[in-house]
């Protein structure tokens, strides 16, 4: 079977630039890649037709030649879709131009330096609720690898400095033929650096850095909520061969509190009142979770569950100057261990009371009565 015209392989005309040349290849190399269609053997060939066509068009003296002579110039010897000895070399670059831009570049174009970045840390820190309402100064005490001071980071011995891998020439990775496809793996050498170190240092044993425990002082703002994460910048663990040094995040969570409970930026709180006070009214000091008390009135007639607000007694929104509110849920406490007077007190009260002193009892027992009554047909 004839072969198609390179040109119209690639979608392209006749003089197409360069940059139009890689472009359409890139485009139809990522369509029709093997990956992409697994198991599809008309996508395998296309893939093969494109790559041959881009293999000429994008070389000026096989382009050249191509444009004078057509498929005809590449006959009687290793034309570019034979596959000759320098295809796995060929590949490599095509894998470089339809991935360069995901694995961080063209390999022949720079080398590694074999630092990499330290790990990141997590600190668990437990405040209670008036901690996260006024603001805490804390020191913390953290295991994390530091530089080596010995040899600055760098892990071989004073005087020496790190080699340039021989295995992958600095790249920290290897390619192997296998097939149609070329592999590419880390360097089992360097283990990916792209730099051995002949001569480690002993203070660290050629890591660049060695574990230590340091100190840190932590500002926690006022209004911070559970779950709330503190970024120390660079406090992390140093980098390996004077990479750069990580993040420490700390974790805040807050202690339950004994008469609170928060919900963003209002605080909660049930409080108990006597009967007389529900009854008859009166003020109850309230405390606020800024540890001052509040005198808050009562009307007469207060039920349990009546909810009260205390506007601004709430905790502080974070970096910012408005506060929440606090709400007073109060509980009528039941009379217990009754003297004989206070007895006979209320069993008079009882018997000076009517519907008007008792009206949700009252009403209540009143349309059961209606509703069971086999009368109204019920």
């Amino acid at each position: 079977m004839a072969k198609r015209d390179y040109y119209d392989v690639l979608g392209l005309k006749r003089g197409a630039g360069d940059a139009d040349i890689k472009s359409a290849f890139r485009r139809l190399a990522k369509e029709h890649h093997p990956d992409r269609n697994p198991g599809d053997a008309s996508a395998e060939q296309k893939f093969k037709e494109i790559n041959e066509a881009y293999e000429v068009l994008k070389d000026e003296q096989k382009r050249a030649a191509y444009d004078q002579f057509g498929h005809a110039a590449f006959e009687g010897g290793r034309g570019p879709g034979g596959f000759g000895p320098d295809f796995s070399s060929s590949m490599s670059d095509i894998f470089d131009d339809l991935f360069g831009e995901f694995m961080g570049g063209r390999r022949g174009g720079r080398q590694r330096s074999g630092r990499e970045r330290g790990a990141d840390l997590r600190y668990n820190m437990e405040i209670t609720l008036n901690e996260a309402f006024v603001g805490k100064q804390a020191q913390i005490r953290v295991p994390t690898s530091v530089t080596c001071e010995t040899c600055s980071g760098s892990g071989a011995r004073a005087g020496s400095r790190p080699t340039t891998c021989q295995t992958c020439g600095g790249a920290g990775k290897v390619r192997a033929s296998q097939g149609f496809f070329t592999i590419e793996r880390t360097c089992p050498a360097c283990q990916g650096r792209g730099e051995t170190i002949d001569d480690p240092c002993p203070g660290c044993h050629g890591q660049g850095r060695v574990t230590k425990e340091r100190t840190l002082a932590v500002s926690i703002p006022s209004g911070v909520e559970d779950g709330t994460r503190i970024r120390l910048a660079g406090e992390g663990e140093a980098g390996q061969r004077g990479g750069p040094t990580g993040d420490l995040y700390i974790f805040l969570s807050i202690k339950p509190h004994e008469f609170f409970q928060r919900d963003g930026a209002d605080i909660f709180c049930r409080v108990p009142i006597s009967m007389t006070t529900a009854a008859l009214g009166g003020n109850v000091d309230v405390p606020t979770v800024e540890g001052s008390r509040v005198r808050m009135p009562v009307p007469s007639g207060t039920e349990t569950g009546k909810q009260f607000r205390l506007k601004g007694k709430g905790m502080p929104v974070l970096r910012s100057k408005v506060h929440g509110d606090m709400y007073i849920q109060v509980e009528v406490e039941t009379p217990k261990s009754l003297s004989r007077r206070q007895r006979e007190l209320l069993e008079e009260f009882e018997r000076e009371s009517n519907k008007e002193t008792n009206p949700a009892s009252s009403g209540f027992f009143a349309r059961v009565k209606e509703f069971f009554d086999p009368g109204k047909g019920g």
